[in-house]
């Protein structure tokens, strides 16, 4: 499933105020850790742009 950016950093604020450990919280959300982490670190270093859909120069895999 694609999510928008408004969407992901619902998803990311979700996961910082979460009372629960973050695998337990994106396990209840059915998304993988790694996902949110890379949308994390995205978001991190280019603000919303970072969470639109990837591009290549976004990508670092």
């Amino acid at each position: 499933m694609r999510y928008s950016p408004t969407e992901k950093r619902e998803i990311i604020a979700l996961v910082e105020r979460s009372h629960l450990p973050v695998r337990r919280t994106l396990d209840k959300l059915g998304i993988a850790s790694t996902t949110v982490y890379r949308w994390c670190d995205r978001y991190r270093s280019f603000g919303m742009d970072g969470l639109e859909v990837a591009s290549p120069a976004l990508d670092r895999s």
